[in-house]
C-alpha cells in the first residue's frame, strides 16, 4: 500500500506543478501581450483630424488634469485600459510632474510618447507676429487688434496712455516700434508685443547711434529715427535710401526745407484722400515740411533697420533733389534747374 500511496502523490505533485507552470506561462504570456499592446499604444499616431490642431496646458494642471484635456481635446481615446497606458507611460518617461503649461501643436502622425515629450521639454506653439517697415502707429495697433493669438489688453488705450506705460518721452508713440517678426506664445498680450519691439528700437538706436557718419550733423537719437522715419517712406527701394537720406542731411546744413510729401501726408491724418493738392502743400500743419523749417516734430512711421542706417550714414554727394521715375527709383539732380528737367520728363511726360 506504501509504493501506491506514494504513487499517487508523486503523481498529484506533478499535476499540480503542471497547473502553477501554465498558470504561470499563462501570466508571463498574459504580461507579455499586455506589455506589447503597451508599447504599440504609445507608439502609435494619435487621432489627430488636421495639421492645425493644438491642445491647452492649463498652468498649475497635474497630469491626471493633462491626460483628461487630452480626452475631452478627443486625442485619448478608449477607456479604462487608454488611462492605465498613459499612467504608465507618464511613470516611464518621468515626466508626470515636470510637463510645462502652454499651447502644444498636434500635428497627425504625432504619438503619445512624442506628445509628452514635447510638454516636458517645453516645446509650446510659437507664434509669429510681423510689424511691418513704414508702419505708422496707427496701422500697428490695428494689425495688434486683428492678431487672435494675442490677448487684448489695450482697446480703450489711447496712444498717450500706452506711451506712458512704455516710458517713451512726451508720451509720442510714432516711430518707437522696431519693424521685424517676432515670435510669441499663446497667453502674450498685445502690450507684451509692444514692450519688445520698444525695446528692439532703443536697442537698435543705442547700437548705432555713437556709430554715425561725422557729417551727420543731428542733435539726438530722436532726430535719426525721424528722419529715418521720412527716408523709409520716401523709398521701397533700399539702394536708394542712403541717397535720400544724403539730400535731407544736406538740404538741413543748407538751411533748405525737407520739402517732402510724405510728412504732409501724415499731418493731413484722415483728410489725405489718396493724393495731394498745391493747397495741401500751402497748408500749414507741424508736418508741412513745405511752410516750416527742419524735420517735423515727430517721426511719420516706423522706420527699419535699413532706413536707420542709412539716415546715420547718408550716401556722400551734391545731390538736394530727387524726383519719382514711375518705377520705384528715383532721378537725383544737384541743381534746381536739373531737377526742373527731370521733374519734366518723368512727372509731366516731356522732354522724351
Amino acid at each position: 500500500m506504501t509504493p501506491r500511496r506514494s504513487f499517487h502523490a508523486q503523481r498529484g505533485g506533478a499535476v499540480l506543478r503542471m497547473f502553477l507552470a501554465l498558470v504561470l506561462i499563462g501570466l508571463v504570456g498574459g504580461g507579455a501581450a499586455a506589455w506589447f499592446d503597451y508599447q504599440r499604444y504609445t507608439n502609435a499616431a494619435l487621432p489627430v483630424g488636421t495639421d492645425a490642431m493644438t491642445v491647452d496646458v492649463p498652468r498649475g494642471a497635474n497630469y491626471p488634469q493633462i491626460v483628461a484635456e487630452l480626452r475631452r481635446a478627443g486625442v485619448v481615446e478608449g477607456g479604462f485600459r487608454a488611462m492605465a497606458y498613459w499612467r504608465a507611460l507618464g511613470r516611464e518617461l518621468g515626466v508626470g510632474g515636470r510637463l510645462h503649461a502652454g499651447e502644444y501643436a498636434l500635428p497627425r502622425g504625432i504619438t503619445p510618447r512624442e506628445l509628452l515629450r514635447r510638454m516636458a521639454a517645453g516645446e509650446v506653439v510659437q507664434h509669429r507676429f510681423t510689424i511691418v517697415d513704414g508702419w505708422t502707429f496707427r496701422q500697428l495697433r490695428l494689425a495688434l487688434a486683428n492678431e487672435a493669438g494675442l490677448q487684448q489688453t489695450l482697446p480703450g488705450s489711447s496712444d498717450e496712455d500706452i506711451a506712458r506705460r512704455l516710458g517713451i518721452a512726451d508720451a509720442k508713440p510714432e516711430g518707437w516700434f522696431l519693424p521685424e517678426t517676432y515670435s510669441f506664445v499663446k497667453g502674450e498680450s498685445d502690450f507684451d508685443m509692444l514692450q519688445r519691439a520698444h525695446a528692439a528700437m532703443k536697442k537698435t538706436l543705442d547700437q548705432l547711434w555713437p556709430q554715425r557718419s561725422a557729417d551727420v550733423k543731428l542733435d539726438s537719437p530722436y532726430q535719426a529715427l525721424i528722419l529715418a522715419s521720412i527716408v523709409e517712406k520716401e523709398t521701397a527701394q533700399p539702394v536708394e535710401r542712403a541717397l535720400i537720406a544724403g539730400v535731407f542731411v544736406r538740404r538741413l546744413k543748407f538751411g533748405m526745407r525737407l520739402q517732402t510729401d510724405p510728412t504732409v501726408i501724415y499731418g493731413m491724418g484722415e483728410n489725405y484722400a489718396g493724393n495731394i493738392r498745391r493747397s495741401d502743400l500751402e497748408t500749414d500743419t507741424p508736418y508741412n515740411t513745405y511752410t516750416r523749417d527742419g524735420l517735423p516734430p515727430t517721426p511719420i512711421a516706423l522706420p527699419g533697420s535699413v532706413a536707420l542706417q542709412a539716415a546715420l550714414h547718408p550716401a556722400p554727394g551734391d545731390a538736394l533733389y530727387f524726383v519719382a521715375r514711375g518705377d520705384g527709383s528715383h532721378e537725383f539732380s544737384p541743381t534746381l534747374d536739373a531737377h526742373n528737367r527731370a521733374v519734366q520728363k518723368y512727372q509731366l511726360h516731356r522732354g522724351q
